[in-house]
């Protein structure tokens, strides 16, 4: 069987340096185009990925919660801002070469999906943009 390159399929180690300055390009990025979408972002590293997760005041209408409804409006509201949106991962080869996976909550698991140029690598910046859809929804 002839070998095959997989974008979404292994990668390398993120050094610390790296992680320190993939972090602060991140929230910088997040901070720049998306200011007020969320509360915080989290962004968490394990061996060759980079987890980003959103935290974001829950919209909740007036009336909430109906009857027996099983939480307190109250209870409903830090759970929800206390709940993180799984924005994507990225799959790290070199600091500006990073593949993408898009968190998709109908399966409940990352799906690897392209970046918005048609390349299956990109900045970390631009990983980030992927994930941003959630942040948009309101």
């Amino acid at each position: 069987m002839p070998w095959v390159y997989d974008p979404h399929a292994g990668g390398v180690k993120i050094p610390e340096k790296t992680k320190e300055s993939t972090r602060k390009r991140i929230l910088a990025y997040a901070e720049k185009h998306y200011a007020g979408r969320y509360t915080r972002l989290e962004i968490r590293f394990r061996k060759q990925f980079c987890y980003i997760d959103a935290y974001m005041e829950p919209h909740v209408p007036d009336g909430f919660p109906p009857p027996g409804y099983p939480e307190t409006r109250e209870q409903y509201i830090e759970r929800v801002r206390n709940t993180p949106t799984h924005l994507c991962r990225l799959r790290h080869f070199s600091e500006d070469r990073w593949s993408v996976a898009f968190y998709t909550y109908s399966k409940e698991k990352y799906e690897p999906t392209f970046f918005h140029n048609g390349s299956d690598h990109g900045t970390p910046e631009e990983g980030f943009e992927i994930g941003a859809i959630y942040l948009m929804a309101e």
